[in-house]
């Protein structure tokens, strides 16, 4: 039974990454059309762990970061968005809790962005109450849906 519940950890956790996988290169061209982001970004940075530089216990994981210019684009991606992984994501970027981990991000533009491979209305609409931008499939390719919205 350990054995198979390890196992079962091991695909969820894939079917993460896998979600990822896909979020990263579209939301890269989705910062180009939508944020006037060049052809190759200032950083991209997938799964970035790091730590918080005044709490050094904390560390954090990052699913997207994307700095072009004067525009940082936080990504939190899940494979099941539900309304409180919204309020978590929402909670931490108003925190400012962010410039704990990149504190050159100061003076800069924030950008949230949620994303989904499936993204419900209700989400959606969630989403823009809170100021974030939600990226999903759109055909075969990500789009920000709410963008019009915000």
């Amino acid at each position: 039974i350990r054995d198979l519940n390890k196992k079962w950890g091991e695909l969820a956790n894939r079917l993460g990454t896998v979600v990822e996988d896909i979020i990263a290169p579209g939301l890269l061209e989705a910062s180009k059309k939508y944020f006037g982001c060049d052809e190759e970004p200032d950083d991209f940075m997938v799964r970035r762990r790091k730590k918080n530089l005044k709490d050094r216990s904390k560390v954090r994981e990052f699913d997207l970061i994307i700095v072009c210019g004067d525009n940082v684009i936080i990504n939190e991606t899940k494979t099941t968005p539900k309304p409180e992984y919204v309020e978590a994501f929402h909670k931490f970027i108003r925190s400012g809790e962010i410039f704990e981990y990149f504190p050159e991000f100061k003076g800069k533009r924030i950008i949230p962005v949620f994303s989904s491979l499936n993204m419900p209305d209700d989400i959606v609409n969630l989403l823009t109450k809170k100021g974030i931008y939600a990226a999903t499939m759109k055909g075969d390719y990500i789009d920000l849906v709410n963008f019009e919205r915000l």
